[in-house]
C-alpha cells in the first residue's frame, strides 16, 4: 500500500466528503486549544524581543477544520501581545500535509480567513494586520509527510499538530528474514482483521508498535531541527489510556469495519484474502509508548501531557461513569451519522484493495453495525494531548 498517495480524507463538498464529516477532528482541535494557549503565552514570554515567528501546522487537511488551527493561534498572539506590552510579531503560518491533499480547497478559503481576523477584532489595523492580504500574517503551503524533513533548520518556533500522528507511514511489516542474502518479509498474518485485534497474533501486535516507535522517533528529530532551541509543539491525536492496544477505545471502529468486510465476503461480494492482505497504517499509541519514544529521543521534554475521552461522535465526556441509554432509532441515527464519519477519513484507503463500487454497500452495513453497538455500548476516543518544549 502507498501511504503518501491513498492516504488523504474524502475530496470535495459531497454528503461523503470530510468538509461535510470532520466534527470531530474539530472538537479535537478545540479540545487541545487551551493547552496550545497556554505553550503560546510561555514561548512568547520567554522570546519577547522577537519580531517573527515561524509557525507550522502539520496535518492540516483541507474543509472548515485547515485553517481553524492557525486562526486560533493567530487570535491567542493577537489577545497575548497586549497583555505582555509588545507588539504582534509577523507571522509565518505553514500549513502542511501529503502532496494528495486538496491544498487548492485551502487557498481558495484564504480571503475568508483574512475577513475573519478583520472582523474578530476592532483593534484590527493597530495588531498590524491592516493589509487586504494579511499584512504580515503570510500563508503558505508545504506538501510532504510530517515523517521527515519540512522546514529549514531552526525556521519554526511553534507547531500543531491535530488529529494526524495516529496515521502511520506505511502499513506495518511482518518478521523479516535473510534467505541467500534476499531480504524477505513475512506478511503480518492478520487474517479476518484490517487492525489490532484480540484475535490478531502477537506478531502482529509487535510490529505495529515497533512501526509506531520508528515513526515517531523520525518525527522527533525531524522536528527538533526544524524547531529552535525553547520552541513549542503541541500534539493531539487518537491514542488509548490502556497499555492493552485491543481495548475498545483504541480498536473497535476497525473491528467493526472488518465485521461489516467479512459479512460481504461470505456473500461473495468481495474476496475473502484481499480482508487478510490489507491492514490499517493507523497505530492508536499509549501514553508510555509516547513518553518512552520522547525521553529515548531525547531532543524535548514534556511540558505537560493529558488524555481526554470523546464520544464516538466527538462530544467531550467529563463523567468517569460516563454511560448514554439510547432508545433504538436513535442509536442506528447516530450510528449512521458515526459511520459517515469514519469513511470520509478512510474511504481513500479502502477503495484500492475493494474497490470503490464497494463503498456503499460497506458503509451500509458498517452504519448498522455501528447502530447496534451504540444501542448497547457507549464507546469513547481517547484524545491524548501533549505539550513539547524543545530543550537546548
Amino acid at each position: 500500500m502507498e501511504v503518501m498517495r491513498i492516504l488523504h480524507m474524502n475530496k470535495g463538498n459531497g454528503e461523503t466528503s470530510y468538509a461535510k464529516n470532520s466534527i470531530v477532528q474539530s472538537n479535537i482541535i478545540s479540545l487541545g486549544r487551551r493547552v496550545m494557549d497556554e505553550a503560546l503565552k510561555k514561548l512568547m514570554i520567554r522570546n519577547s524581543e522577537i519580531l517573527s515567528f515561524g509557525i507550522a501546522d502539520l496535518g492540516c487537511s483541507s474543509g472548515p477544520n485547515s485553517l481553524l488551527s492557525i486562526s486560533n493561534i493567530v487570535e491567542t498572539i493577537q489577545n497575548l501581545c497586549p497583555d505582555l506590552d509588545r507588539p504582534v510579531p509577523e507571522l509565518s503560518l505553514s500549513l502542511n500535509d501529503l502532496p494528495s491533499n486538496d491544498f487548492n480547497y485551502i487557498f481558495a478559503s484564504l480571503p475568508e480567513f483574512y475577513d475573519r481576523l478583520k472582523k474578530r477584532d476592532n483593534n484590527y489595523e493597530s495588531l498590524g494586520f491592516e493589509h487586504g492580504n494579511g499584512g504580515p500574517c503570510f500563508v503558505s503551503a508545504v506538501p510532504g509527510s510530517f515523517y521527515g524533513r519540512l522546514f529549514p533548520r531552526r525556521s519554526l518556533h511553534f507547531v500543531q499538530f491535530s488529529s494526524s500522528l495516529h496515521w502511520l507511514s506505511q502499513v506495518p511489516c511482518g518478521e523479516v528474514n535473510k534467505k541467500d542474502g534476499v531480504v524477505i518479509t513475512a506478511d503480518l498474518d492478520n487474517k479476518g482483521k484490517i487492525y489490532l485485534s484480540k484475535t490478531s497474533p502477537m506478531s502482529a501486535h509487535k510490529a505495529y508498535a515497533l512501526q509506531f516507535q520508528t515513526d515517531f522517533s523520525v518525527f522527533l528529530i525531524s522536528r527538533s531541527e526544524e524547531l529552535v532551541p525553547g520552541g513549542r509543539m503541541v500534539l493531539s491525536f487518537l491514542g488509548r489510556s490502556s497499555p492493552d492496544p485491543t481495548t475498545e477505545e483504541g480498536c473497535h471502529q476497525w473491528e467493526l469495519l472488518a465485521q461489516a468486510l467479512m459479512s460481504m465476503a461470505k456473500e461473495g461480494i468481495i474476496e475473502e484474502e484481499n480482508i487478510d492482505a490489507f491492514n490499517a497504517p493507523y497505530y492508536a499509541t499509549s501514553p508510555e509508548e509516547l513518553k518512552m519514544a520522547i525521553e529515548k529521543e531525547g531532543s524535548f521534554s514534556i511540558d505537560r501531557l493529558e488524555i481526554s475521552p470523546v464520544d464516538w461522535e466527538g462530544g467531550s465526556i467529563s463523567d468517569d461513569s460516563y454511560d448514554i441509554v439510547r432508545f433504538k432509532p436513535e442509536a442506528l441515527a447516530c450510528g449512521r451519522r458515526v459511520a459517515k464519519t469514519i469513511r470520509a477519513v478512510v474511504e481513500p484507503t479502502l477503495e484500492p484493495t475493494f474497490g470503490q463500487k464497494v463503498m456503499d454497500e460497506l458503509f451500509e452495513r458498517y452504519a448498522k453495525l455501528m447502530g447496534e453497538y451504540l444501542y448497547v455500548s457507549s464507546p469513547r476516543y481517547a484524545i491524548i494531548i501533549v505539550s513539547l518544549l524543545r530543550m537546548g
